[in-house]
């Protein structure tokens, strides 16, 4: 009986193909760009052939126009977008071999996406009756080793993962759509002269909120003066242990006293302590995103990428986890063993071995389906740049977990000046030890004057410093993707992905995040008419229930019923508020649009405002689209700020751009008009010269500048 495995990308069914065919591998051609290998076993044929993700979507089952829609069903990607043509080839590849085949092995990511994925092919080849033939690969690194074990250890299906996974597909279909279509709307009814796309969905809503609430914390804020007292002694900041006083007159009155006690101090206690800091657990997804955006300045998108390119190569685990375990079954001696091999971990990892130390320090998060990420052993090849960086972050991190904890000093100094006391405390490394080996840690040390408890001290000085309380941070993307994590809203693998919805969306912008005047307009709008699309609870409850399907506790029809109700309960309430809405969005979208045009557009005089395409970029549009086309392209995450003025040789407006750093230069929006301008500039400031007999005849004329405007300026010496 001949068998087709199927695998999520190209690249993994490569590494499946060389693993199960001991290094021998017959590549085949299937349709148009596609290709796939060929396994000769006893007297059946193993084919193994790629998807590129997701070639089956949601989409509309019927053509009715608004909404509610609730009629929903799966469909050929291509069928549906036709930015996914390309898969095509890859369905129509796997729909021939399915034809030749009684076995079916889903070899994809053994997660919720890579479930629905190979599990939705397999229904599709196999008429519907998926759990008589099929079998599921589950693994954690594309290593052979590793690959050969679960291909030769296949279970059943994961029926319980793919029916949870579906239920989140429709769901986020059925609540984005809708909510979406209904937001439109009412923009519509309000007559709002808006052109960007707008739309909320399941989770999109309530992490909106996040930052909309932080935004509105930050508006409201008035920050307040306060005072510190601190003495310098031996050059040492000792701070005066009342902390922050919020009365002037008391804190000078403090400074007072004790500037007229300098000279009689007394230390009152000086400990100092020893203490183990442990090292860090492993990765997981989120703590990697986290880690990668600090040390190493990466979008958290971006390090999720890098990572799956890693995986796919071999060189470290599946990175869509939730678990900081490593469990003993991985073989971490080995793996330990093979890093040794490598000349970057060879001294690290040869250091452990000879102590023995296999057991890793690990956290507390545990997933069922994957460890922790880790590094595999095998040594890494024409790595980018990125790639390099990310692999030594989670390479050093994993060999860290079995150092021996660094020992830390900590000392702590009270003195008092009178009737004040005021404390310093001080930190230093005794023993490095895993700190060496992950070298993007970092302890703040502090050293401290050599003081004995009951020794008569005198200060150099008293000081009195005023400060300001400070409103609460914006979040990061990393930031804000652990604050999902905790609040349960999205998965590990679509967060990141929700953020980057919501700067395409215009709603947010920055590198620590600020909701634009948009943004906050659809948040203030939802939450003051209809609360439970941007609530965090809403959404929380779904989730729980979906983790339900995944453990059998649920059925998938009972979950999508529910969060039909809950959908349809949300868009009754929208529908009754849909005028105010209307309203609210139309007042704030029509002075924040005032505010951004540019200019008046020199085709069919438009406003010219920002736009952003379907994938984010940012760029000078007309409000008169579609009837007018034109379009100037923008540096992307540049601030365009409107001067009033226009370009004389275009008509084009001309823009301030505010670009990093606070470099900042004022410019046309006509880029073809930018680059011809020099030309037209020069001959402005040249005289026109007459051809005679063939031949050009002149020079330059010394004018004054003023004469030089005139294109009809000819030399003296020129010959009509």
């Amino acid at each position: 009986m001949d068998t087709l495995i199927i695998a999520e990308k190209p690249s993994v069914a490569l590494r499946l193909a060389i693993a199960l065919g001991n290094g021998k591998v017959e590549r085949k051609r299937g349709q148009g760009r596609t290709s796939y290998f060929e396994i000769h076993e006893g007297e059946g044929t193993v084919y193994i052939a790629p998807a590129v993700g997701h070639i089956f979507t949601i989409r509309q089952a019927d053509s009715a126009k608004g909404y509610p829609v609730l009629n929903i069903e799966w469909a050929p990607s291509y069928l549906v977008n036709k930015k996914a043509e390309f898969t095509k080839d890859y369905l129509d590849t796997l729909t021939q071999l399915g034809k030749k085949c009684g076995m079916f092995i889903n070899a994809c990511d053994f997660d919720l996406e890579g479930t629905v994925i190979g599990t939705n092919i397999i229904r599709h080849l196999n008429k519907g009756a998926i759990e008589s033939n099929a079998r599921r690969m589950k693994f954690s690194t594309t290593t052979s080793r590793d690959l050969l074990t679960s291909y030769n250890s296949l279970t059943g299906l994961d029926m319980n993962n793919f029916y949870a996974g579906e239920t989140r597909h429709m769901l986020d279909w059925l609540w984005g759509i809708n909510l979406s279509r209904a937001l439109m709307r009412a923009i519509n009814e309000g007559s709002v002269q808006n052109r960007e796309v707008l739309s909320i969905g399941r989770v999109q809503g309530p992490t909106l909120a996040i930052l909309a609430k932080r935004e509105e914390e930050i508006g409201a804020f008035v920050s307040k003066p306060f005072w510190r007292v601190f003495v310098i002694l031996k050059g040492v900041d000792f701070a005066n242990v009342k902390g922050d006083i919020f009365k002037k007159e008391e804190a000078e009155t403090i400074n007072r006293e004790t500037t007229a006690n300098l000279g009689s101090g007394m230390v009152e206690t000086a400990e100092e302590k020893n203490d183990e800091l442990y090292p860090y657990p492993p990765f997981d997804l989120t703590s990697l995103q986290l880690e990668a955006s600090r040390a190493l300045h990466f979008d958290p998108s971006a390090t999720l990428a890098l990572a799956q390119a890693l995986y796919e190569r071999s060189y470290i685990s599946y990175p869509r986890t939730s678990s900081q375990k490593l469990p003993a079954i991985l073989g971490l001696p080995g793996i330990i063993a093979e890093l040794a091999k490598n000349p970057a971990y060879s001294e690290i990892a040869k250091r452990l071995i000879a102590e023995k130390r296999f057991r890793p320090r690990e956290g507390s998060k545990f997933d069922e389906a994957h460890p922790a990420i880790f590094p595999t052993g095998v040594i890494p090849k024409n790595l980018s740049r990125s790639e390099e960086m990310l692999y030594d972050l989670i390479a050093r991190r994993f060999l860290s977990c079995f150092e021996k904890p660094a020992v830390i000093s900590t000392g702590k100094i009270v003195v008092r000046f009178g009737d004040e006391k005021y404390a310093a405390s001080g930190k230093r490394v005794i023993e490095r030890n895993w700190l060496d080996s992950y070298r993007y840690a970092r302890v703040e040390e502090a050293t401290l004057p050599v003081l004995k408890s009951g020794e008569r001290v005198r200060g150099d000085k008293a000081e009195l410093r005023e400060l300001k309380t400070l409103p609460p941070k914006r979040y990061t993307k990393a930031s804000i993707i652990a604050e999902l994590e905790k609040k349960d809203l999205g998965t590990k693998a679509t967060r990141a992905q929700i953020i980057d919805t919501l700067y395409r969306r215009n709603y947010v912008d920055g590198s620590t995040i600020m909701v634009t005047r948009l943004g906050m307009t659809v948040y203030k709008a939802l939450s003051e008419n209809c609360p439970m699309i941007v609530d965090a609870n809403t959404t929380a409850l779904l989730e729980e229930d979906m983790e339900k399907i995944a453990k059998g506790d649920k059925k998938e029809e009972e979950v999508v019923d529910e969060g039909k109700r809950m959908l349809l309960d949300a868009l009754k309430l929208f529908d009754s508020n849909r005028k105010k809405i209307a309203e609210e969005m139309k007042s704030a979208l029509g002075v924040m649009n005032a505010a951004n045009v540019l200019g008046k557009c020199p085709v069919d005089g438009g406003d010219l405002v920002v736009r952003r395409s379907r994938i984010g970029k940012q760029f000078v549009g007309c409000t008169n689209y579609p009837k007018c086309t034109n379009t100037y392209p923008l540096p992307q995450h540049a601030l365009v700020i409107p001067t009033g003025k226009v370009c004389k040789y275009c008509g084009a407006p001309i823009v301030k751009l505010v670009l990093g750093k606070g470099r900042a230069f004022e410019t046309d929006l006509n880029i073809k008009c930018r680059e011809g301008k020099g030309e037209a500039e020069k001959k402005e400031e040249q005289p026109k010269v007459i051809k005679s007999g063939g031949a050009l005849r002149g020079k330059r004329s010394k004018q004054s500048p003023k004469a030089r405007k005139s294109p009809t300026v000819r030399s003296k010496k020129a010959k009509v």
